[in-house]
């Protein structure tokens, strides 16, 4: 699920990082749906060596997705995710890999808020269909008329869990589709794919994680692989951070219903382009890097173990594992006021708070006891903000109440929408100049007279009078009780009372309280850096302490039980689903949820509380379910374990990653002689046959052999009676279980140039403008004007100060070779005659600025000048001389497109764009390609001068 607002948080706060990505459409002929040919340059021009995809964000989207109707069966959920795969890949384009991970089976910290998810959608489905059902019988006991009930299976997403028959069904399709696309699609020729489906234990992003580190420690690894990650959880971007590769690029679709429209200037939302105001200067647009940068420091600063204490932070404010702490609200700049306390402290530290993925909890205790410090004045100014949003509200409810219209006509005064005034049933006012006559008058009329009463053509009062309108009073809505009141003195011990039921002054429990928590971070870091540390370790409260409570942590232990096995999948079922979702379980092990005498029916609550902890939706609330003690469990399963079928059994086994080629692929034959001796030990994956990649192969059972037929599982897609491809088990190349994977940038890694923010832009740009990124390559080239557009800018946008290239001068034919003098509003043109009026001495400096203007022109002295500059007095007569691509780069679209103009003045207003705005950019010092900021470059045009002029 990620961290809940944290990617809105850092898209505004880094606006830089969001880049718009360039999608290639499918073209159609004649009917005929033409795929497109990945196998060609990515659009973006750039290109990627490995694409990872967190399935369970496709998953979900395609089997019940939001914006759409939903699928009619399974058959066309698969479709929609082969579509969307599909759409992925034609975007990334990955050279070398293609790993696709389904969540499986995840550690014990994980599953309490995966139980927490399913239990809220159970009660939501289960209110909303008695709601639906109670307003269904009151519209028909008033005779109301309703369609007849559609008796339809409702889609339980909550099948998306390891152990269950969708999830064995995708895997078999993924297979199928891997295969088919080996097969037939160009762009898969030479990729190496792996599958990860639900069996094989861990969490999607988290296997991704674990493949990049176990790689990055192999000898044959590239350290300039650029990766590529789908996915639409927020931490994902912390754990890109965690890889320390240099180039990690992560990539997701952000979809919200019924979204405002940006500002068509700035992008930004909450105003139209006539209110614009342009991009705020104040932080956004600060890098990580930069914010993180330290001087004078007692030790050695590194930004890459800045970059993990960043990441380590941001744990403070929420993830999957832990409650956020109660002072720290990531919308109320939690994170930045962390960063700031960090710098301030870190000093006094010594050192750094994490190395590695292991916490140094000395130096965490001096960095939380100084957020602990402002816990109070941080829950008083979040209760003055609070009241300070309230008030505003209600003076726009005050407002909005003033604006609306007491009185709403009807009858023949009632609005209509147009076109529907003389039609059937519409009342025809016999006498409508007296009926708006006596509307008027309304305000005026005696006192026995209805405010809300309208009144017929004859001046009678209308029986069914007009409706007023009830403005619904918001003033009196019902707050939640909030009994804890955190601004006021005593905060703490009621705290306590009210979450805990337990006294404040119970140190013991609170330094219980406390340890778990250390304990939870130390478990996340490490999850994050090294691996699951622990598959039973989870934090075992609802609620957070407090900052302030986290004194003489330094001396609390962090390791954990070695040697912990993850549940098998029927097992997590059963400890995540409500009683409501037991239909895909056996059907003994469904009986333990349901059945009063069953020895674990006390995990299983009918209805539960939520407690809103001061948030105004159920959905920010926590759902308080009681833990799922693990020994319990497993002794009631070991009575029903005997009833689980063949196929129960499988599904219930934990399996591993599967690896596919094709008939192109250099391993193909080295899998298929494998195959041919039969081996049943493990073979390591020559490393020169595959990209580099390392690991353990053994058969597959199942495998996707050449020259064997590939059953679709979907009806309506054919099989593969033709297959080239090969499938075999594959496995990550292992390690003793107390290696530390080092978290830094590998030797011989190189960093991509870094991205101006748009404050550094403007002062090294000469003026240019900020200019939002286009596609993933920072290096692309712009779509530069014709001539037309050109001419159609300077006669619509509006002349600054120094002209620029886009002026509103008037056409230069108009010039005649007389001063062009801008008409005055107001003011009639001045005749043509009256350039004879002149007296002598004028008439000599005018015919000296023209030499000047002239001199300027020949001489390459044209800097400021606008295109229609080089329009006045006569057409010259010149040419261009021949480009030395010797000692140039080749020409770009704009220079080709130079060259196809026959007509020379279109030369001319092209070679002559310069100064703010203008195009090209200039030549650099260093001979290079100057554009929109390091490392964008672009060919330059001929040096000044390089005009003939007759």
């Amino acid at each position: 699920m990620g961290v809940p607002a944290f990617f809105r948080w850092l898209s505004r706060k880094y606006p830089s990082i969001i880049v718009n990505c360039v999608e290639e459409k499918p073209k159609e002929c004649n009917g005929v749906k033409i795929p497109v040919d990945t196998s060609k340059p990515n659009p973006n021009e750039v290109e990627f060596d490995n694409l990872y995809l967190d399935m369970n964000g496709i998953i979900h989207p395609c089997t019940h997705p939001e914006d759409k109707p939903a699928p009619k069966n399974e058959d066309e959920m698969m479709v929609a995710i082969f579509e969307y795969i599909d759409r992925l890949f034609n975007i990334v384009r990955p050279r070398r890999l293609l790993y696709m991970a389904i969540d499986g089976v995840a550690p014990r910290a994980k599953m309490n808020q995966q139980r927490s998810r399913r239990f809220r959608a159970s009660k939501e489905g289960m209110e909303s269909t008695i709601e639906k059902q109670r307003v269904r019988e009151e519209i028909l006991s008033k005779g109301g008329f309703l369609p007849p009930e559609e008796i339809k299976e409702r889609f339980d997403s909550n099948c998306i869990t390891p152990g269950t028959e969708f999830m064995d069904n995708l895997a078999k399709c993924l297979r199928y589709y891997i295969a088919d696309r080996l097969n037939n699609d160009p762009g898969w020729k030479n990729l190496t794919v792996i599958l990860s489906d639900a069996s094989a234990p861990g969490e999607g992003e988290h296997k991704i994680m674990d493949y990049i580190r176990r790689q990055r420690a192999q000898p044959n690894h590239d350290p300039n692989t650029h990766h590529c990650l789908c996915g639409a959880d927020a931490d994902l971007i912390m754990l890109g951070l965690a890889t320390h590769e240099p180039n990690f690029t992560i990539i997701r679709e952000e979809f919200k219903p019924n979204k405002p429209k940006p500002c068509g200037l700035c992008n930004q939302l909450g105003h139209e382009v006539k209110d614009c105001q342009g991009l705020p200067r104040e932080k956004q647009g600060e890098y990580l890097e930069r914010e993180l940068t330290m001087a004078s420091l007692p030790f050695t600063f590194d930004i890459e173990r800045s970059i993990d204490d960043w990441v380590f932070m941001c744990f403070f404010v929420g993830n999957d594992f832990l409650p956020h702490l109660p002072s720290l609200e990531i919308r109320e700049g939690a994170i930045d006021r962390l960063v700031n306390i960090y710098k301030n402290v870190v000093h006094k530290t010594g050192g750094y708070l994490t190395e590695s993925g292991y916490v140094n909890l000395q130096r965490v205790q001096m960095i939380m006891l100084a957020v602990g410090e402002v816990e109070d004045s941080i829950f008083k100014k979040r209760k003055d903000d609070e009241e300070s949003f309230k008030r505003r509200q209600k003076e726009k409810r005050k407002r909005m109440k003033r604006d609306q219209p007491a009185f709403v006509p009807s009858g023949i005064l009632t609005p209509q929408a147009l076109g529907t005034r003389n039609s059937h049933g519409s009342q025809v006012a016999s006498n409508p100049r007296q009926a708006a006559f006596e509307m008027r008058m309304h305000n005026n009329s005696s006192p026995l007279t209805s405010p809300n009463t309208s009144f017929t053509s004859d001046g009678s009062p209308s029986p069914g009078g007009g409706i007023k309108r009830k403005a619904e009073d918001s003033d009196s809505e019902p707050e939640p009780e909030d009994n804890v009141r955190l601004w006021e003195s005593g905060w703490k011990q009621r705290y306590y009372k009210n979450k805990f039921d337990v006294d404040a002054a119970d140190d013991k429990f609170r330094r219980k309280v406390v340890q778990s928590y250390v304990e939870g971070l130390c478990w996340v870091l490490r999850y994050y850096y090294q691996g699951c540390a622990s598959w039973k370790w989870y934090y075992p409260f609802h609620y957070a302490p407090f900052a302030s409570d986290f004194d003489g942590i330094a001396d609390m232990p962090s390791d954990f039980e070695k040697g912990t096995r993850p549940f098998k999948p029927l097992e997590q079922l059963m400890g995540v689903f409500p009683a409501a979702s037991g239909n895909f379980l056996p059907p003994s092990w469904r009986k333990l949820m349901s059945d009063p005498e069953s020895s674990i029916i006390d995990f299983y609550p009918e209805d539960f509380a939520i407690d809103l902890n001061g948030k105004k939706y159920a959905w920010q609330g926590v759902a308080l379910l009681p833990f799922v003690d693990e020994r319990r469990l497993r002794a009631a399963l070991e009575e029903v374990y005997p009833d689980l079928t063949p196929d129960e059994t499988r599904r219930n086994s934990l399996g591993g990653d599967v690896m596919f080629v094709g008939k192109h692929h250099p391993l193909c034959d080295f899998l298929s002689e494998l195959y041919k001796t039969g081996s049943t030990e493990a073979v390591d994956l020559p490393p020169e046959l595959c990209h580099g990649i390392q690991g353990k192969l053994t058969l597959h059972k199942e495998a996707i052999l050449p020259d064997q037929i590939v059953y679709s599982p979907v009806p309506v897609l054919r099989d593969l009676t033709q297959n080239t491809a090969i499938s075999i088990n594959f496995k990550d190349p292992q390690f003793a279980e107390d290696y530390i994977f080092k978290a830094t940038v590998l030797p011989g890694a190189r960093k991509p140039a870094t991205v101006l923010k748009p404050g550094d832009w403007e002062k090294s740009s000469n003026g240019r403008q900020w200019r939002p990124q286009l596609g993933f390559n920072r290096d692309r080239r712009p779509v530069h004007l014709d001539q037309s557009a050109f001419r159609t800018l300077g006669h619509v946008m509006p002349r600054g100060p120094g002209g620029g290239p886009y002026s509103n001068a008037a056409p230069p034919g108009n010039y005649q070779g007389n001063l062009y003098r801008p008409m005055i509003r107001g003011q009639t043109q001045i005749p043509k005659l009256m350039s004879m009026d002149l007296n002598m001495e004028e008439s000599s400096r005018l015919q000296k600025m023209r030499k000047l203007r002239l001199r300027e022109v020949v001489h390459g002295d044209a800097t400021n000048m606008r295109p229609h500059d080089s329009w006045r007095g006569p057409t010259p007569l010149f040419h261009q001389p021949r480009f030395d691509r010797a000692a140039a780069e080749p020409l770009l679209p704009w220079n080709r497109m130079l060259q196809s103009q026959n007509a020379a003045f279109q030369q001319n207003q092209y070679q002559l764009l310069g100064g703010p705005g203008g195009y090209p950019p200039r030549r650099d010092d260093r001979g290079g390609r100057q554009g929109y900021g390091p490392g964008r470059n672009y060919p330059l045009p001929p040096p000044s001068g390089r005009y003939n002029w007759n």
